[in-house]
C-alpha cells in the first residue's frame, strides 16, 4: 500500500467523487442541461465540420465518443467539449499546406492530427505541464483569438455570399477571393444568410429579455432562450425544401447526412506524416488546452471550485483519441456551449453525456431533416458563435494599463492576419517570452527618501520625502539574477553621476529574494568601481534565505567597510551621523 501511494498516478476521477453524492435532483438538472446544449450544439457542430473542411456530419461525430470520455476524466462540471471554431480553421490551416488531393486524403491528415494531439496533450499531463499556459500573456492569447475570430468570419462569407472558395485559406487570401468573386454571388444566398444572422441575433438578445415576462420555469425559460440556432436551422431547411431553392437558386445546401454511428478504426502508422504534421498539431494542442482551461476556470470559479489543470491536459487528450479513433476531427472545450451548460443548471458531466445521447438520437433518426439545410445558414451560425471573441475592450484596456501589452496584442493580431494562424500563435509565444525577460532585465528601481521624521521610506518621484546628500538609498523591487545585475549597476553607477556629494550607497534588498552566482560577482565588482570613487556600499533589509546565500561567498569580507544594516531607518540613521561627525571634526 504504501509503495502504491508514493508511486501514485498524477490523476484521478472526477466524476465518481461527484457521484457519491448524486441526487434525483442532480439528474434531473444534468438532463436539462444536456437537452438545452444538444440543441445549440448540432447545428453548430455541422458548422464548425464544415469550417474544419470536413462533411457536416463529422461534427456530430465528433460531440460523442469524446463528450463520453471527458465526462469520465474531466474535472469541470460545466466545460462542454466537441468541435470548436478556433480549433477548426487552425485544422483547415494545417491541412491546406499539405495540399491533399481527394477527401479520403484529407480526412487522413485531419484524423492523423487528432491523434497527434491526443497524444501531446496527454504527454503534457504526464511531465504536469498544467502550468504551461502561465507563460503565455492574457493580451497576447487575447490578440490572437480577436484575430482568429475575424479570420474565422471571413472564411464563412463564402458560403453566405454562395461562392466557391478553397478551404485553408489565409485571412489576406480569403478576402482577395472574395473580391474577385463578388460577380459570382448568389442573391438569393445573401439573404438566407443575412437573415438568419438577423433571427440569431434577436434570439441572443431581445429575445430572452421578451420570454423573462412569461415567467416560466428557469429550465424552460433556457431551452427556448437558446433555441434560436435549431429554429432558424429547422426554419431555413423548411424554406428551401418547399420553395426548391436548391434547383431554381441554386442555394447550396447540406445535402444527404449518412444516418448511423461513426465507425470506430484504427490509424496506420505513418512516421513521415507525423513528422509532418508534428508543429501544427502541438499547437493546436496548446490552443486547445489554453482556451479550455480558461473556459473551465472561470466557471468554475463561480461555485468557488478550481479545475485541476493536468487532469484536464489528460482528459483532453483521451478525447481528441477518442476523436481520432472516430475518424473525426480535433476538439475542445467551447465557451458558448459551456455557458449554456453552466447557465441551464449543469452539476456534473453527467450533462455531457446526456448531449452525447441526444446526438447520437440526431444520427439515428432526425439526419434527413437536414438535408436541406442551407450552408449559408451554417455560416450565419458560426459567424455569430465566434463575434463575441473579438475583443476590442481587451485592447483598449492594455493602452491604457501597459503599453508593452497593448503593442504585444496588435502584434500578435496582425500576425495572424497577415500570415495564419500557426505563425501567429508562435509570434504570440515569442513575444510573451520576450516580455518576461524585458521585465525581468528591467526591474523597477528607485530612490527613496524618509517620510518625516518616521522610519518610513518611499520614491522621491511620488512623494514628498526628506533625502541626504552624502547617503543615497536605493531600492530594488525584484531578486537579483544574471538577466538584470547589470541594469541595476548601470542605475546604481548613474545615481552616483548625478549625486557628486554622496559617498554611501544603501542597496535596500527589501523585495529581494535570490541572488545568483553572475548577481553576486557583478555585485563585487560595483563594491571596486565604487570604491575607486571613494563611495561605500552597504545592504538594507536583507531577507534571512539571501543572506544565507551571502555568507557562502566572498561578497561579505569585500563589501567592507560597508556594512548589511537591519533596516533602512537605521543605515540612515547611522550613515548620516557618521557624516555629521566627520564635517564637525573638519
Amino acid at each position: 500500500m504504501k509503495l502504491m501511494q508514493q508511486h501514485k498516478l498524477p490523476w484521478s476521477f472526477p466524476l465518481g467523487r461527484w457521484l457519491k453524492d448524486y441526487r434525483k435532483e442532480t439528474l434531473v438538472r444534468d438532463c436539462v442541461a444536456g437537452i438545452v446544449v444538444s440543441i445549440v450544439m448540432v447545428p453548430q457542430s455541422m458548422g464548425y465540420a464544415l469550417l474544419a473542411g470536413m462533411p457536416a456530419e463529422y461534427g456530430l461525430y465528433c460531440a460523442i465518443l469524446p463528450a463520453f470520455l471527458y465526462a469520465f476524466l474531466g474535472s469541470s462540471r460545466s466545460l462542454s467539449v466537441g468541435p470548436a471554431a478556433l480549433i477548426s480553421i487552425m485544422l483547415a490551416g494545417s491541412v491546406a499546406t499539405l495540399n491533399p488531393q481527394t477527401e479520403v486524403e484529407y480526412i487522413h491528415y485531419v484524423v492523423n492530427i487528432s491523434l497527434l494531439v491526443g497524444v501531446f496533450l496527454m504527454a503534457m499531463s504526464l511531465l504536469r505541464l498544467g502550468r504551461l499556459t502561465n507563460y503565455i500573456s492574457v493580451p497576447v492569447i487575447s490578440g490572437f483569438t480577436s484575430a482568429a475570430a475575424l479570420t474565422i468570419m471571413v472564411s464563412q462569407l463564402k458560403h453566405m455570399m454562395g461562392v466557391e472558395l478553397g478551404t485553408g485559406l489565409d485571412f489576406g487570401h480569403t478576402l482577395l477571393s472574395l473580391v474577385q468573386s463578388i460577380g459570382q454571388i448568389n442573391i438569393v444566398t445573401v439573404v438566407i444568410g443575412v437573415s438568419a444572422c438577423v433571427a440569431l441575433w434577436f434570439f441572443k438578445t431581445p429575445f430572452p429579455r421578451l420570454i423573462q415576462r412569461l415567467k416560466l420555469p428557469s429550465w424552460l425559460e433556457q431551452a427556448l432562450s437558446k433555441s434560436g440556432p435549431m429554429v432558424v436551422v429547422l426554419a431555413s431547411a423548411v424554406m428551401v425544401a418547399v420553395l426548391h431553392l436548391e434547383t431554381s437558386a441554386q442555394v447550396s445546401v447540406v445535402g444527404n447526412i449518412p444516418q448511423g454511428l461513426p465507425a470506430l478504426s484504427g490509424i496506420s502508422v505513418d512516421i513521415a506524416l507525423w513528422k509532418q504534421l508534428a508543429m501544427p498539431s502541438f499547437l493546436i494542442a496548446l490552443m486547445c488546452f489554453i482556451t479550455s482551461i480558461a473556459v473551465s476556470s472561470s466557471l468554475a470559479s463561480k461555485r468557488r471550485e478550481r479545475v485541476d489543470s493536468n487532469q484536464e491536459l489528460l482528459a483532453l487528450g483521451v478525447a481528441n483519441l477518442g476523436a481520432a479513433f472516430s475518424g473525426t476531427f480535433a476538439l475542445a472545450g467551447s465557451l458558448s456551449r459551456s455557458a449554456v451548460n453552466d447557465a441551464t443548471g449543469a452539476e456534473t458531466t453527467i450533462s455531457s453525456m446526456v448531449c452525447a445521447l441526444c446526438i447520437v438520437v440526431t444520427l439515428l433518426f432526425l439526419t434527413a431533416a437536414f438535408y436541406y439545410l442551407p450552408l449559408a445558414v451554417l455560416g450565419a451560425i458560426v459567424i455569430m458563435s465566434v463575434f463575441s471573441m473579438i475583443d476590442v475592450q481587451q485592447f483598449l484596456r492594455c493602452w491604457r494599463l501597459n503599453r508593452a501589452d497593448a503593442y504585444s496584442l496588435l502584434a500578435t493580431f496582425l500576425a495572424v492576419l497577415i500570415f495564419d494562424i500557426q505563425t501567429g500563435i508562435g509570434v504570440g509565444i515569442v513575444l510573451s517570452v520576450v516580455l518576461l525577460l524585458h521585465r525581468a532585465s528591467h526591474p523597477h528601481i528607485a530612490v527613496v527618501g524618509r517620510v518625516g521624521d518616521s522610519a518610513h521610506f518611499r520614491n522621491i518621484e511620488r512623494h514628498d520625502v526628506i533625502t541626504s546628500q552624502s547617503v543615497v538609498a536605493i531600492r530594488v523591487d525584484e531578486s537579483i539574477y544574471f538577466s538584470n545585475v547589470q541594469y541595476i549597476e548601470d542605475f546604481i553607477l548613474e545615481q552616483c553621476a548625478s549625486h557628486p556629494q554622496a559617498n554611501h550607497i544603501v542597496l535596500i534588498c527589501s523585495s529581494v529574494s535570490f541572488v545568483d552566482t553572475t548577481a553576486v560577482d557583478e555585485l563585487e565588482r560595483l563594491i571596486d568601481k565604487l570604491r575607486e570613487n571613494e563611495i561605500t556600499l552597504h545592504f538594507a533589509e536583507v531577507k534571512g534565505p539571501v543572506m544565507d546565500q551571502l555568507k557562502k561567498t566572498r561578497l561579505l569580507d569585500r563589501l567592507q567597510p560597508g556594512r548589511v544594516f537591519f533596516t533602512t531607518d537605521e543605515a540612515m540613521r547611522t550613515l548620516t551621523a557618521v557624516r555629521d561627525t566627520e564635517q564637525a571634526e573638519d
